[in-house]
């Protein structure tokens, strides 16, 4: 509660409860937060180097919003409607290089936001609403500012002192178009001074003083000047020119500029002798009908180049020919018209060009029949060009461009790129000095011979080919990219290739044999592919891009991306690890099936030790004999009769033990005893099941078994040492043991008789319930005295004669 009763505090806390996050880092540490529809300044890593957050709803920076980012080189806040910065709120940003503030709501500016930021080397403050720089100096202690950008709509006053601190500059931007109040030597302090660019409509109509005093202050040889947003339209609108043409300034540039030809020839009188070398104009509205002759007199000599972008002539067909700007042409070495809607260039007026080196006419309306009568046919014209770019007009016959450029017998580079042809002819005639060659962007299917074998530099990128078979014995550099290229082109057509550009094809791989093929290749560009991600490509791949196949891939990491199989979709080849048994498979396989082997092996002999085979078989031989008895006893059931016992005992015994159950064992116990007592029940002769004697032949024997324990009320085992060493009695006892011990009869339907002394450490150890038995049950050992044997018999017929006693 005495939080909340605060009001600051109260915003302090809801602002922290309630900030956001921003989590769109890359690899660089670079943060991109913009158009995120954020209010408040997000939480972002403390890592980040660079954090754009423009284009949000920030209206206001606090103390504690940036605190941590002591390592952020680079903070954009432009187009936030951004009205308050509190005075700390940059103070721990004491790495930060570059800060853009601009297209904002500060109606005022606070020395006290920079007074920490001493590496800051880029400042941007356009488009605040702030009148005047303010005092204290802004940028007194910003000792590494290089790039400084200042003004907007509301900016009225610059006095002297505004920019102290500031001791040099790579780039000064100054908005002010509607400043009315300017100190002289205001900029004048700032030295070196890089290129300046100045925004000063209002002063140029209304106030030439401030605008002269402007461009006095920043006017040096070495100093490029631009002009935006200028009107230039009578003799007395250039006036504030003269300044910066006394300081004899070199290079001037006008950016949306409207003028007349009137103010043309004006400002060709003010710099006449002026030593200017570059003379641009971006973005032009030219009015009037074209009359230069007043200026015809000036000496225009030192011009050196002239560019002019997006030229917008009112009443063309008004005007007269260029014929007038003789003093002009034939001093230029540079000529670009870009973007001017050109559709030809008559001859007449290229002839003046005599010393033209370099011409520009791109993205024009140039034809093949214009193009004739620019380059003057088969007539001898510019016969100093080097560079001619045509490129961006709707061409179509590439055999009558090379026609018309073999006379250019000094030409080295052609730009016929973004043009409309769809194929080459057989032969093309070339001048042999040509090395550059761009016919990128058109739509061509296939190549021919019609390419100049002199060539040095080749671009063929964003066509339709699917191949390419030239010989180019001197070629450096070929650009392939955005075509249809399955595979590398073969490295031995190039033998001087050292660069080679062939990103977003449809290559599924390439690997050291094609690259081994180019001999001389340094730098290689091939990402954006459909990469098929097979083992050997991977692993190859991998390696290049750590620099060990010789090669540098020079578009980075990142644009080597998986495009099959599926589940690597997306993935970055660099990051991909396949596993053993996707690249060595015969060799898995091998090895696997080796470890099965021994692992198989080992485990037979454990399982061996252990009796698990015995186990085995038992359960499968139990298991088919219980299933064969149960058919029985539901055959018996059918007839109407339940089983029968037919045996008082069975008898498991050893072949080399028969004679002692033939000779005693049988005769004692089926032949009735004088001996025993008069009881019925003991003069009755017992049935024994013995099986020479009653197994049926031919049937199996568990089978047998099984039959003769079901009919037997009890079950002798005679044993002894050839018992236990037979493998027909074990077999018969494994049985019988599994049939008594497993829930068929118990423990007492079983008699043990010991032909001999017998331990139970004599029975194999998977015999564990009759071990068990040896051990808990009494039982019967054959007396070798004469005398003790009627006593023997006399409790084995007990034993057999039990079930009886007990009904």
């Amino acid at each position: 509660l005495p939080l909340l009763s605060n009001p600051i505090s109260s915003l302090h806390f809801f602002h922290f409860c309630f900030q956001s996050s921003c989590h769109r880092c890359d690899s660089h540490l670079s943060c991109n937060c913009s158009h995120g529809g954020f209010t408040h300044i997000p939480v972002v890593t403390d890592r980040a180097l660079t954090i754009d957050l423009s284009c949000n709803a920030i209206a206001t920076v606090m103390d504690d919003d940036l605190m941590g980012h002591t390592r952020l080189r680079a903070l954009d806040l432009h187009g936030n409607g951004l009205a308050a910065i509190q005075p700390s709120a940059f103070d721990s940003l004491w790495s930060l290089e570059e800060l853009d503030l601009s297209d904002n709501q500060l109606a005022a500016l606070n020395y006290r936001w920079f007074r920490k930021l001493e590496a800051l080397q880029q400042l941007n403050l356009l488009s605040n609403p702030y009148s005047c720089l303010g005092s204290p100096p802004l940028f007194q202690g910003l000792i590494q500012l290089r790039r400084l950008a200042f003004g907007g709509p509301a900016l009225e006053e610059l006095r002297r002192g505004d920019l102290s601190g500031v001791t040099q500059l790579e780039e000064l931007t100054v908005h002010a178009n509607n400043l009315t109040r300017y100190e002289s030597g205001t900029l004048a302090d700032i030295w070196p001074l890089g290129r300046v660019t100045l925004s000063l409509h209002g002063p140029f109509l209304t106030n030439m003083p401030v605008a002269s005093a402007v461009l006095g202050d920043v006017s040096y040889p070495e100093t490029p000047i631009t002009l935006e947003d200028l009107h230039l339209i009578g003799n007395w609108s250039v006036q504030p020119l003269r300044e910066s043409a006394r300081k004899r300034i070199r290079h001037l540039s006008f950016r949306n500029l409207s003028v007349s030809d009137e103010a043309v020839v004006s400002l060709l009188v003010v710099v006449d002798g002026v030593p200017i070398t570059y003379l641009s104009v971006d973005g032009i509205t030219l009015t009037g009908e074209g009359r230069w002759e007043k200026a015809s007199y000036t000496d225009q000599r030192s011009i050196d180049e002239f560019f002019a972008q997006d030229v917008v002539v009112l009443d063309v067909f008004k005007f007269f020919s260029l014929l007038d700007l003789k003093f002009l042409l034939q001093y230029l070495r540079r000529v670009s018209v870009i973007n001017s809607k050109v559709f030809v260039m008559p001859c007449i007026t290229s002839k003046l060009l005599v010393n033209l080196q370099y011409l520009d006419l791109s993205d024009n309306l140039l034809t093949d029949l214009t193009l004739v009568e620019t380059l003057c046919g088969d007539h001898e014209t510019l016969k100093e060009l080097r560079v001619l770019n045509i490129s961006g007009n709707p061409l179509k016959s590439l055999s009558t461009v090379s026609r018309l450029v073999t006379k250019l017998s000094k030409l080295t580079h052609l730009d016929v790129s973004r043009t409309g042809y769809i194929s080459m002819p057989p032969s093309c005639p070339w001048p042999s000095t040509l090395r550059h060659l761009n016919i990128s962007g058109a739509k061509l299917t296939t190549t021919t011979p019609c390419l100049p074998a002199t060539l040095e530099v080749l671009d063929l990128s964003n066509n339709n080919l699917r191949g390419f078979t030239q010989h180019l014995p001197v070629l450096r550099e070929l650009h392939l990219s955005g075509n249809k290229f399955l595979s590398l082109p073969p490295g031995q057509l190039f033998p001087n290739l050292q660069t080679l550009t062939i990103h977003s094809n449809t290559l599924n791989m390439f690997g050291r044999l094609d690259l081994q093929s180019f001999r001389r290749l340094e730098s290689l560009q091939a990402g954006q592919n459909q990469f098929v991600c097979s083992c050997d490509f991977v692993n190859f791949l991998q390696s290049a891009l750590k620099g060990h196949e010789g090669i540098h891939l020079t578009d980075g990491e990142d644009n080597y991306v998986c495009d099959s199989p599926l589940y690597l979709q997306g993935e970055p080849v660099g990051r991909v690890h396949l596993s053993i048994v996707t690249c060595h498979r015969v060799l898995f396989v091998s090895v696997s099936c080796g470890l099965v082997l021994v692992v198989g092996v080992l485990l037979g002999v454990f399982l061996w030790r252990l009796h698990a085979f015995w186990y085995l078989k038992m359960t499968w031989a139990w298991l088919k004999a219980k299933h064969s008895s149960r058919c029985r006893q539901r055959h018996r059931v059918i007839e109407g009769s339940e089983a029968l016992l037919s045996f008082d005992a069975f008898v498991s015994y050893s072949e080399r033990d028969a004679g002692w159950v033939e000779n005693f064992l049988v005769p004692e116990l089926e032949e009735p005893s004088e001996s025993d007592s008069g009881d019925p029940r003991t003069l009755r002769s017992l049935t024994l099941c013995l099986h020479k004697r009653d197994f049926l032949p031919g049937h199996w024997i568990v089978d047998n078994i099984m039959s003769a324990m079901e009919r037997s009320r009890r079950t002798v085992f005679i044993l002894s040492e050839n018992f236990v060493q037979s493998d027909w009695c074990r077999y018969e006892l494994d049985f019988s043991h599994f049939w008594l011990f497993d829930g068929h009869a118990g423990g007492e339907a079983a008699i043990l008789v010991l032909l001999e002394p017998l331990s139970k450490d004599d029975v194999p150890k998977r015999f564990y319930k009759l071990r068990k038995l040896m051990s808990s049950t009494t039982y019967l050992e054959w007396p070798r005295e004469e005398e003790r044997r009627p006593e023997f018999w006399r409790s084995l017929r007990k034993a057999l004669r039990g079930g009886d006693e007990d009904d």
